[in-house]
């Protein structure tokens, strides 16, 4: 008799409804909320614990593996190429969207919440006063084990290829260098696997804890920018990613399916970071050579935030509708210009999304206060985007490995009537 085993997808989904319901039965109950958090907090910490390692080991045995200056500026340029088409085509839709479907139009602000948004404010502020050189030289770390402890993703990426180009460069010398990050690469995706058995518990504490926080009640009023959020996020995924997965020669549902317990795990907890391990290690599955996984998706969650810069463009035409701002072409492709070139500049930043917004509207004439109405349900967002990120993520891999002329799908086995003759006898 076979034993009954439930897949980790099947795991993280009774985590995922269980959850919801615990978070509504306790809705508003701060008891729950301390009791169910550190279970959150403890998956959060275990998964940014392999993060640096992984990514740090990773690029260099890939970059090595490349070998030369030339071949990783090409891969690099071009995979920049990708990001930046793709983010643009992503605002385009949102701004579509919302001019069509005008989430903001007819609102009454009297009806609203309004969340304190001081520390926002505050960090875009501060980021206002950097310049785009200040930015570019920022990802250049002047101490590359303090960039590590921050978990500066962009200096650490920097930091690896060059010590990657440094290991290919010295030839055989490299050699017993190289084996030591490819032995610590191997054991993080093995304690990655480990980890990850934690994560049905992790995903139903982190769920419980947003829903008896926020409740369902805080998407009635703004029910409509949430409907048209999350159905411009599925329009986005399925017939734009889609299109180009058709181009490549994957099907995107297969895709979607391949990576089905990665996509509720970022969903659940709202975080990239928890499933981008396992996300290059099944795009290599799927076809992408390892060097090409290793450096695309990493960088891609720093310069390829396709759910991220489309819920910001419906954001701020919602805000302009519900105060009754006209915004005209000019304005809207200059919102456009403005948002692509923000959602890289501040990559990393605590709370980017709102960050970006607040840095954006004074660009155009919005006012910044009315993302205070839109705070309290920007986590019920923010799990959507973080998904639409990690599609974005996964499928860049492929098209870049597709590009490089190096993608090499698995092939499908095809069962026919000989087949299961054959295998019979």
């Amino acid at each position: 008799m076979k034993k009954f085993k439930l897949s980790l997808a099947s795991q993280i989904f009774i985590g995922l409804i269980l959850g919801i319901i615990i978070g509504g039965v306790f809705y508003g109950s701060e008891t729950a909320q301390s009791i169910l958090q550190p279970f959150g907090d403890l998956f959060i910490r275990l998964i940014k614990m392999i993060v640096v390692p992984i990514v740090l080991s990773s690029i260099i045995v890939a970059v090595a593996g490349v070998g030369d200056l030339k071949s990783v500026g090409k891969l690099g340029a071009k995979s920049l190429t990708y990001f930046i088409v793709m983010t643009l085509v992503a605002i385009a839709i949102g701004l579509i969207s919302a001019n069509i479907f005008q989430p903001g139009a007819g609102l009454n602000m009297d009806k609203l919440e309004q969340s304190d948004i001081s520390g926002y404010v505050q960090t875009s502020e501060d980021q206002e006063g950097k310049s785009i050189t200040d930015t570019l030289l920022h990802i250049v770390p002047t101490n590359p084990v303090q960039a590590m402890v921050e978990g500066d993703m962009l200096a650490i990426i920097f930091f690896s290829v060059v010590f990657g180009l440094g290991v290919a460069a010295i030839g055989e010398k490299g050699k017993p260098v190289l084996r030591v990050f490819e032995g610590v690469a191997n054991a993080m995706f093995y304690v990655t696997n480990l980890f990850m058995k934690y994560a049905p518990v992790g995903v139903f504490a982190l769920i419980g804890v947003t829903i008896s926080k926020y409740g369902f009640a805080s998407l009635v009023p703004l029910g409509k920018l949430t409907i048209t959020v999350y159905g411009t996020m599925i329009f986005f995924v399925i017939v734009v990613l889609g299109l180009m997965a058709k181009f490549i020669g994957v099907n995107i549902f297969k895709l979607l399916k391949m990576i089905k317990e990665e996509l509720l795990l970022a969903f659940s907890t709202a975080s990239s970071e928890t499933v981008l391990p396992r996300i290059m290690d099944k795009m290599e599955k799927a076809g992408s050579p390892k060097h090409v996984a290793t450096f695309v998706i990493p960088t891609g969650y720093s310069f390829n935030l396709d759910g991220s810069v489309l819920y910001q463009a419906v954001a701020s035409i919602f805000i302009a509708q519900m105060y009754g701002i006209e915004l005209s072409i000019v304005q809207q492709i200059t919102l456009m210009l403005v948002l692509m070139v923000t959602s890289k500049g501040m990559a990393g930043v605590p709370g980017v999304s709102f960050v970006v917004l607040l840095a954006t509207f004074s660009t155009i004439g919005l006012p910044a206060e009315g993302l205070a109405f839109i705070a309290g349900i920007d986590r019920i967002l923010d799990m959507g985007r973080t998904a639409v990120n990690v599609v974005g993520n996964s499928l860049a891999a492929l098209v870049i490995a597709k590009w490089e002329g190096l993608f090499n799908p698995p092939v499908e086995k095809v069962v026919t009537s000989e087949t299961v003759t054959a295998e019979v006898n």
